[in-house]
């Protein structure tokens, strides 16, 4: 799950955490995690259509790494809630979220009862195959499963007090509005954001963000790249 990434952000340390959307395969995971300095991986299903199979395979490489991972989530309903949960994932987070209601509906697809009304299927990767007891599976699911959600629509931004409030809710995304940071600070839930740059992330953290997305497959592969080219530079010319 991500008993460890919640217990961080409960803690108030900063978590900093890496993106994996185009490239994100098992091998580049156990490099990023290998590489030490990020506590939690996360993989992007909204804009690169990642699938369950793809999460699962993911999933187990963070496990294998001992890094926590949870998954940004496309257009959201119940299946694609619960999917990437069974598949292993630590925990998800909505994109698009607009409305309290929506928050609701996230924490109900996601947690069992007497939280939510998720349905119950212990056979997958997040219940041992069925290997963990009904009660045991129930409680460790809903206490270390991590949910986030993402503030990004002025509609959510224009109700972010009441999210912000809504218990069970690990995360506020994006966020760098001074009224976001202001409803988490007064809700005590963290707050994170992938930032543009060092002075963009070090004025985020002064607002009180507590997890910065540090990373992006993507780039960081670009700037190997450039670093590669730079290096040997007289024979690229």
């Amino acid at each position: 799950m991500a008993a460890r990434l919640k217990s961080l952000l409960k803690q108030g340390r900063l978590v900093r955490v890496f993106l994996m959307g185009q490239l994100c395969q098992p091998k580049l995971i156990e490099m990023v995690a290998w590489h030490g300095g990020f506590d939690a991986v996360w993989f992007d299903q909204e804009h690169t259509g990642l699938t369950t199979a793809q999460i699962e395979d993911a999933a187990r490489a963070a496990r294998g790494c001992g890094i926590d991972c949870f998954v940004r989530l496309p257009a959201t309903d119940y299946a694609a809630v619960m999917r990437p949960l069974e598949a292993g994932a630590g925990g998800v987070m909505a994109s698009m979220v607009r409305s309290l209601r929506d928050v609701e509906n996230l924490l109900n697809w996601s947690k069992f009862h007497p939280r939510g009304q998720r349905g119950v299927n212990g056979s997958g990767v997040d219940g041992r195959y069925g290997g963990y007891a009904a009660a045991d599976y129930f409680r460790r699911a809903n206490e270390e499963t991590f949910i986030a959600v993402q503030i990004e629509h002025v509609d959510a931004l224009e109700d972010v007090e009441r999210i912000a409030a809504v218990a069970d809710l690990d995360l506020l995304f994006v966020g760098p509005a001074e009224r976001v940071a202001n409803a988490a600070k007064a809700n005590r839930v963290p707050w994170a954001i992938l930032p543009r740059d060092a002075a963009h992330a070090r004025r985020c953290v002064e607002l009180g963000c507590r997890m910065l997305s540090l990373g992006i497959d993507t780039r960081a592969f670009r700037q190997g790249l450039k670093a590669t080219q730079d290096e040997f530079a007289e024979f690229f010319t």
